[in-house]
Order: structure tokens, then C-alpha cells, then sequence
């Protein structure tokens, strides 16, 4: 039924202005107008999405990997894809950067369903397992819904519900997590086209944002077109460890991250942040990412925060 509704979608177009979503094999695109905004990509350890396009028609993620002939880009971490979730710790495998040498990987089952409702948002869901070493760590059902929120802003708010299936799961206290955007070249602190700054919301700017719990950390200034941008991400008070961490780097990297707790607050004990889900529970998260053309001041990021931190 969900195939079929995809179908009748691009029979049928859509009137200008409405999202449109295509689903091909194991990918799937998110257009308005025949422009992509967003595309769901598998061809990694994990997947990621790739691009995100603000309402200016610019790409705020890094290119590379997924792209090579970018002018002025920086070719570190290969292992930062646009916008992903993973982490580096579960029960001793390294889902985040592979430095471990072990065979972990995020694998995508299927599509559950996809469509645009009658709110107009664009809507998908998708089936993922976690494994390595020949076991199933963790199941996952993770829903990303995009929408445009006004003439100038994309949402897309991303929710992941976490199964422990085979034993018990132990997320490890690691920096190298979890929900993440790989900014693009003008959204940084530091490098040859670096013109952005960070605000979170507790106040925090720029460099003292590193490491902070906050409700929403928003990187600010031109994107690739020279367009004002802000790119915002949110953690939802029913997250776990609500308000995180953030691994805000001037690089820019943006992650939230409730398990790096020793990393962040510079602790001896590697264990701080250690959590164990039990075999059989779930645990989940929601996140949104704010993508809005203009400044922080038309960004409204507070009214943002209050819509989405309802119950």
C-alpha cells in the first residue's frame, strides 16, 4: 500500500511548493519543485542523508566524502556523512569511526512506509540493524519527517527507537556519537572559507559551546551561495539525559551526544557515562534540525525549541 501511494505521488506530480518523495531500491530522495532537498543514502557502513538543502538552495553539509571536486574542502574523519546516528561504543564495537579493525555496521532492512500527509510534511520510516562479530546488537526503527515551516525554514525531525535484541547492549562513554551533522566549508570556526559562529542555548558562543548541555546548539552565517543561514539542532526533553552533551567542534562538526560524559567534562572515570539497556528494552531519542535562510534573529530559534519541546 505505502509503494503504491509513492507511485500515484509521482504519477500523478504535485502542485509547486509541495514535497514530493521518490523511493528507488534501497535510497530515497525529498524534492519540492523538482529540486532535492534531501536524499537518504545507503551506501556507507550506516546510512546517512545527503544532501540538505536550505530554502536558499544551497547544501549546508560537507560534500566530502560523497562528493570529491568541492573547491577548499576539508578531507578528515572520511566517517562524517552530512547527517547520521551511531556511536562509537556498543558493546565494544566502534559504529562511529571503525577504528577498532571490527566488522561493525549499521545495515538498512527496508522501507516501512513513506508518503506526505495531508499537513503536507514528507514522511519515512525505515527498518536498521546494528551488528558485528555475527550478532545483532541492536534493532532500529528510525522515522524522519521534513517539512517547511515557513517561507524561509526546513524541519526535519529524525526519531530513533533502539532495541536491545540478542542481550544486553552497553553504550560506552565515548565522545564519538550520536546524532551529527558534518558541516559545510563557510559554516565553520576555522579553514580557508571558515565565516560561521555557534550559539547554543544556554548562551554559550563559539568555542565555549564545546562540551556543554544544552536544549539547541545553531551554527550562524553565509552558506555555500554566500546566503545568510542558520543550521539548529534540537534535543527533545523526553531524550534521555535531556539536556545533552555537544560535541560542538570549530571544524564543524555538531553532535548530540548523552554518553560521552568523561570526555566533556574532562573526568577521570571513563565510565561516567557508561548506560546499559537491558535485553528486550527500548530506548529512544528525538531530534530536530532547523534549517532556516536569514539570521538568528528571524531564526526565532526559542519558538522553535517551544514548539517542538511540547509533549
Amino acid at each position: 500500500m505505502k509503494y503504491f501511494g509513492v507511485l500515484l505521488l509521482v504519477a500523478a506530480g504535485v502542485a509547486r511548493g509541495e514535497l514530493r518523495i521518490d523511493e528507488s531500491g534501497r535510497s530515497l530522495r525529498i524534492s519540492e519543485d523538482g529540486k532535492l532537498l534531501v536524499e537518504y543514502r545507503t551506501d556507507w557502513k550506516v546510512p546517512y542523508l545527503y544532501p540538505l538543502v536550505s530554502p536558499s538552495g544551497a547544501n549546508v553539509t560537507r560534500h566530502w566524502p560523497i562528493k570529491d571536486d568541492v573547491p577548499e574542502e576539508e578531507r578528515d574523519h572520511p566517517h562524517h556523512r552530512s547527517l547520521w546516528l551511531a556511536h562509537g561504543a556498543v558493546n565494544g564495537y566502534d559504529f562511529w569511526a571503525f577504528h577498532d579493525g571490527k566488522d561493525a555496521k549499521i545495515e538498512h532492512v527496508r522501507f516501512v512506509d513513506s508518503d506526505v500527509d495531508e499537513t503536507g510534511a514528507a514522511r519515512f520510516s525505515v527498518d536498521l540493524v546494528w551488528t558485528g562479530g555475527g550478532r545483532t546488537h541492536l534493532t532500529e526503527r528510525r522515522t524522519h519527517t521534513f517539512r517547511r515551516t515557513g517561507a524561509e525554514t526546513f524541519t526535519l525531525q529524525v526519531d530513533s527507537e533502539l532495541t536491545a535484541v540478542e542481550g544486553d547492549v552497553l553504550f560506552g562513554d565515548s565522545k564519538e556519537g550520536m546524532f551529527a551533522l558534518r558541516l559545510d566549508r563557510t559554516l565553520r570556526l576555522k579553514g580557508p572559507q571558515a565565516k560561521a559562529h555557534i550559539l547554543n542555548s544556554a548562551g554559550a558562543a563559539d568555542g565555549a559551546a564545546w562540551g556543554k548541555r544544552a536544549d539547541w546548539v545553531a551554527y550562524h552565517g553565509p552558506d555555500e551561495l554566500g546566503e545568510p543561514v542558520v543550521v539548529a539542532a534540537f534535543d527533545h526533553p523526553s531524550n534521555f539525559r535531556n539536556p545533552t552533551w555537544w560535541h560542538a567542534r570549530d571544524y564543524g562538526l555538531l553532535a548530540a551526544n548523552p554518553f560521552g560524559i568523561h570526555d566533556f567534562e574532562n573526568k577521570p572515570d571513563k565510565t561516567l557515562g557508561d548506560h546499559t539497556l537491558p535485553k528486550g528494552e527500548r530506548l529512544t531519542f528525538r531530534y530536530l534540525v532547523a534549517i532556516h535562510h536569514g539570521d538568528l534573529d528571524s531564526a526565532d530559534l526559542p519558538a522553535i525549541w517551544k514548539n517542538f519541546s511540547k509533549p
